[in-house]
Order: C-alpha cells, then structure tokens, then sequence
C-alpha cells in the first residue's frame, strides 16, 4: 500500500513539473515527505540486507561510441563551442540511452541508480557554454532515472533514484597559486548558488536521494550541504543525503588534506543518511579505508570503489568476479550497508557485486559518539566537554596580532598563530571585527599544515566577519561570540547559520538588558538560552558556553561544551 501510494504521488509530482505547476508541486511534495515514506522504506530495507547501488556512467556512454552530432542532436546543431564528452547533456539530446543505461543497472539488481548529473553544476557545464541548462539538465537527468526505476520497482523490491552532486572541477580549499595565495578558483558563494540550482533540478525532477560524491574538498561539500539544507528547510520537506569521499593516496587523505576522522566531523553536522567512499582506487587497496570509516561512522556507510585503476590506454582491467571478490571483503567484514561501482565498472560488475552482496548481512551501526570532536585537516577530541578556545595570550600579544593584520603583515600573524599550535594550542583563537583582514590571514593560515591542523574559533562580533570566516573553514570549528542582545528571533537565526556552516556556536550570557553580571542573572540568561534552543531542536553539543558559572552549567544544561 505505501508503496502504492508512493507511485501515484510520483506521477501527481512529474506532471505538476511538467506543467509548470509549483504549487501543486510543492503540496504534494509536502504530504509525501510529512511521513517520511522513502526514508523509512530506505531505512526498513537497509536494516535487513546490503543495498547496491549502480556502477559507472561513463563507461557505459564511452561504450555507445558517441560522435559529436550525437551530443548535439538537434537542439544544439549550432551551439558555438563543441559537445563531446558533456554526457550529462545526453539527457536532453538521447535521453533513452541514459534510460537504457539505468535498466541494465536495474536488471543487474541495483537497488539504487544514480542520476546523469554528475557535472550538471552551472560551473561544470560553462566548459561547454552550458552554463545557463544545470537546472533544466538535473531536472531532466532525475525524471529519466525516475522512470527506469518506477517501471522496476514492485512491492517486493522498491528501486530508488539517487541524485548524483559532483564535486566540480575546482577545490574552494585549494590553491591554485601558492605564490598567491588570496587567489582561489572558486569561492563559497559561488559554489553554494551552483549546487542549490543543482539539487532543485534534481529534486524536482524526482530524486528520492541526495548524493554528494567523489569529495575531493571537504569545503566543496559543506557548500553543498548547505544548499541542501537551505533548499530543504525553504521546501520543508526530508530527503536522505549520503556523502561520499575519494581519498587521493595511500595516505587515506583528501586531496584538500584533511584525513578521514576529519571529514566526517567536518560533516556530521548535515545528519547524513550515510557517509561513504567512492573512486579512489581498486576494492582491494580500499579496504582499510572503508574499515577505518567503517568504526568511526554512526550511520550507514557507503563503498562504490573503482574497477581496478586504469591502464595506459584508460581501461579499467578488473573483470567483475575480481572486483566482486575484493568487495565481498568489505562484507565478511560487516563494513558497508551499500555497495556498488565506479569508474569503469558495468552493469556485470554490479550484478557481481549484487550476488555476493546477497549472501552477507549489512554492517550494524556502532553507538559512537563524536560529542566534543572538531576538526582542522586532523581530528582533535575535547574530554569532559571542556574546550581551550579562550585565547591564553595576554593583551599585548593580541594587540600585536591585530596591528600585524592592520599592516597585512599575514605571514607573520601566521607565524604567531603557529607558535602558539607549537606550544599545544588546540585550537587557534582568531579574534578580529575586519572581515576583509580575516579573508587575507586565513587565505595565508589554511594554506600553512602546522596550523591549520587545528580547529579555528572565528571570535568576532561582526556577524558579517563570522560567516566570511565560516565561509573558508573545511574543518569543523568554533564561531561567536553570539547572545540574545538582539532578541531571540536574531539569536536562533545565527545559531542556526553557524551550524548550517558546520561549527560550534560560542554563547556568552547577555541579554537584551546587557551582560549579565550576578550569578543570579547569569543564571537566569544560561537558563533561557539553554531552553530556547533546545526547544528549537538546537543539538546541546553545538552549544558551547563562555560562561563563569561552569558548575552550575554542567548540573542543568547536559550535553552543552564549556569554554576552558
């Protein structure tokens, strides 16, 4: 029955889209998600057997041997730029090739397919002049998933459409010229605005998943789970969202160079459904990173590993019993609830991988806690639910840190900050109101290892400087100081952003009338403070008090962080 009603809500949903009818759109969207339909299914199924995903889409385009006019079909015979190898196109140009590509995944027994969308991002598609399509292509790219894995689909076994986010070309965190280092090839705001797009287009096109995969950049996908969850909370609905790594070396690093203790902590914030790695390498050279992944994650974990790496002609040599051997590994060992392939893997490997995944029963999710864990490029675990952000320099050092921004002087700030991590600072106390100054240092202190190991506090007044900070930090850190002097509706609105941003936010005890000086008054603000956020949903372990009357803190507010 539910899955009935699934189906017909589906259909109501796709003709609303195609009508351009957003209202009706977004009511049924509403009703469909109010009771959470997809996600319990998801959830009832992942509980009893290993869920497999699809394996590689463009090994299976290369192998149609396309030509440019077959790229271009008619819509775009005179688009100014050339169009092979922009596969996501395909899904206004030969749709049943991307349709066809999805059933044979189907017919290999995934459970789950993954939307043609992988570079539908306006900043992916721009190579191609595309730029201005990314909604119209994730949009068309989820409805043609949509359709093979509804005419799949029964009551004995649902198909599910996930919608692929890719990573785009460009690190936010990265640095292009290391002999400049304010120079960025892509920036938060930009990526934020190209992913909300993207998300939108699948979504409406009926993905019943979010997948952000292939993260090479933790900071590229805290932007995209932002405009997930900006796009969720606007449509106030519920989608399941699995994050997915690629490590870039034997090391089990991204290439951004946070480890993998780090990236999850760097994302936990966005309650995924699963956390995961895909590309990477061979199934065989990844297993101590998915078992490492496997012990750390509270929630499902996700591995769709390459076929093999390629040789010198770009093939990928596993055949699917070899790839089907090692991943069955990863299920001797209880490691992952979905598997599936990447690069160079086909519909064989997947139903390889689908009969090994048959004969094992899925990982049970370990009661970790990550309470009191933040992170820079590494992990760093605060005990007792203390944390050292207040700042141990005197207000000398602090003045001189502040005229060496004044001056620009940045690598010598840096310098400061790095003696300070070199006499055991955990965590680096960045405290300035000049939003431009902050940009300048931190493009200097991201750029430097030895500092940006640790997490930042981005401790400013300015709540404009607190999200420039924010808007740079791949980590999971500290930003505030933030009160109720403005009000409680400003007060839920920026605590909400700070953790939307993915850190911690730091209270400190005043109110509308001012700062509270009594114990009695102290009181009386920790205790609203406490009550109004956690009646909000507000988790405790993102509070983080600075507050003089610690004991009493500990005894009434359970779970919150106390500034050391």
């Amino acid at each position: 029955m539910c899955r009935y009603i699934v189906l017909v809500n589906r259909v109501i949903i796709h003709r609303a889209v195609a009508k351009q009818q957003p209202c009706l759109y977004r009511m049924i969207f509403f009703w469909y998600n109010l009771f959470m339909i997809i996600r319990d299914i998801l959830n009832s199924i992942a509980a009893k057997r290993i869920l497999v995903l699809d394996g590689a889409m463009g090994s299976m385009i290369q192998s149609l041997n396309l030509a440019e006019k077959d790229f271009r079909g008619g819509r775009f015979a005179d688009h100014p730029m050339p169009l092979d190898g922009c596969n996501d196109l395909l899904c206004l140009t030969m749709p049943q090739a991307i349709g066809s590509i999805h059933e044979a995944y189907l017919e290999a027994g995934a459970d789950i397919i993954e939307t043609c969308s992988f570079n539908s991002t306006s900043f992916s598609l721009s190579d191609y002049g595309l730029g201005h399509l990314a909604y119209e292509i994730s949009a068309a790219a989820a409805k043609i998933a949509r359709e093979a894995a509804d005419k799949f689909s029964d009551n004995g076994k649902p198909r599910f459409v996930a919608g692929s986010i890719g990573p785009t070309a460009k690190g936010a965190s990265l640095y292009p010229d290391i002999n400049d280092p304010h120079r960025r090839s892509i920036r938060w705001d930009e990526l934020e605005t190209a992913y909300y797009d993207n998300a939108k287009g699948l979504l409406d096109g009926g993905a019943d998943i979010l997948l952000i995969e292939t993260v090479f950049d933790t900071l590229n996908a805290k932007a995209a789970l932002f405009a997930v969850s900006r796009l969720l909370e606007e449509r106030k609905i519920d989608v399941p969202v699995i994050i997915s790594a690629t490590v870039s070396d034997t090391s089990g690093r991204l290439l951004s160079g946070q480890n993998l203790e780090a990236f999850c902590v760097s994302v936990f914030h966005a309650n995924p459904w699963a956390i995961g790695l895909n590309c990477s390498f061979g199934a065989g050279k990844l297993l101590p990173f998915v078992r490492a992944l496997s012990e750390i994650v509270p929630c499902l974990v996700s591995a769709y590993p390459n076929a093999g790496l390629p040789n010198r002609l770009g093939c990928y040599e596993e055949t699917p019993d070899m790839m089907s051997a090692d991943i069955e590994a990863y299920f001797k060992e209880g490691l992952v609830n979905i598997a599936g392939g990447c690069c160079g893997s086909t519909p064989a490997h997947i139903s390889a991988i689908a009969e090994k995944a048959a004969a094992h029963k899925p990982r049970d999710i370990p009661a970790v806690s990550h309470n009191g864990s933040f992170s820079g490029l590494e992990r760093f675990k605060f005990t007792d639910n203390i944390v050292q952000i207040k700042s141990d320099t005197d207000a000398a050092e602090r003045k001189e840190f502040l005229q060496l921004l004044s001056k620009e002087e940045y690598e010598d700030a840096v310098d400061m900050i790095r003696d300070m991590v070199d006499e055991g600072v955990t965590v680096a106390n960045i405290e300035t109101d000049d939003e431009n100054a902050l940009e300048k240092f931190l493009d200097f202190a991201l750029m430097n290892p030895y500092v940006a190991k640790v997490p930042f506090f981005i401790n400013s007044f300015c709540f404009n400087t607190l999200e420039t900070g924010l808007k740079r930090m791949q980590g999971r850190g500290f930003a505030g100081p933030v009160n109720l002097k403005d009000g409680e509706e400003e007060f839920i609105r920026r605590v909400r952003l700070i953790r939307r941003y993915g850190a911690a936010a730091v209270v400190t005890l005043i109110d509308e009338q001012g700062q509270a000086e009594t114990d009695e008054r102290k009181i009386e603000t920790a205790r609203r403070i406490y009550d109004l956020l956690r009646n909000n949903g507000y988790p405790a372990e993102n509070i983080v008090f600075d507050s003089s009357i610690s004991s009493w803190i500990r005894e009434n507010c359970p779970g919150v962080l106390l500034a050391g």
